[in-house]
């Protein structure tokens, strides 16, 4: 009895078909289709990999699915890799594992809009409670004395001179004119 490679390669071939056909039509890369031609089985990373490329290059192929799944079952049985289930992982699990396990099982949809009316809801309570307690704490010292609830009038400097002239910067020459309020210029002298 032929194996599942040389029945699948013999297939293949009575029709007439090449592996790049077949590729193009199954989604198969062209170096599977090979391997699963030669019974590599060692090309494929796990053993789901090998049944259901097989399934779906039998139904291509117009083979009996039921039976070429049955004759590769124990064809992987009878080699010693591939007779029992495969290990899911080598490693035992740790903390972070549970939690992304728990994370990856929330509904977050439903869950960052409740997360986030409580967090407006707790942020409003605390606001309240704040102005309660602003209101409690002003009623019991009683009124705010005057001196903190009006500023004390700051006394103006007046400049010398006219308010509507300001006082020159530079400090003025004996000799020239003081301002005055007169609508006459002063006389010039020499």
């Amino acid at each position: 009895m032929p194996s599942v490679a040389e029945q699948l390669k013999a297939e293949r071939e009575r029709q007439g078909r090449t592996v790049h056909d077949v590729a193009n039509v199954t989604n198969i890369k062209t170096d599977h289709i090979r391997a699963l031609e030669a019974g590599d089985w060692d090309t494929f990373g796990a053993q789901v990999y090998i049944r259901g490329f097989t399934r779906t290059y039998a139904k291509e192929l117009r083979l009996d699915v039921g039976r070429v799944m049955a004759e590769l079952e124990a064809e992987l049985g009878a080699s010693e890799d591939y007779s029992g289930p495969p290990p899911l992982t080598g490693r035992r699990k740790g903390p972070l594992d549970f939690i992304t396990l728990w994370l990856s099982r929330v509904r977050w949809q439903w869950l960052f809009p409740a997360l986030l009316g409580l967090g407006v809801l707790w942020a409003v309570w605390m606001g309240y409670r704040s102005w309660v307690a602003s209101r409690s704490s002003a009623a019991a010292t009683g009124p705010a004395p005057r001196s903190t609830m009006v500023p004390a009038p700051v006394p103006a400097t007046v400049p010398l001179g006219n308010a509507l002239r300001p006082v020159p910067r530079k400090p003025l020459n004996a000799q020239a004119p003081l301002p005055t309020n007169a609508t006459t210029p002063p006389a010039r002298t020499r």
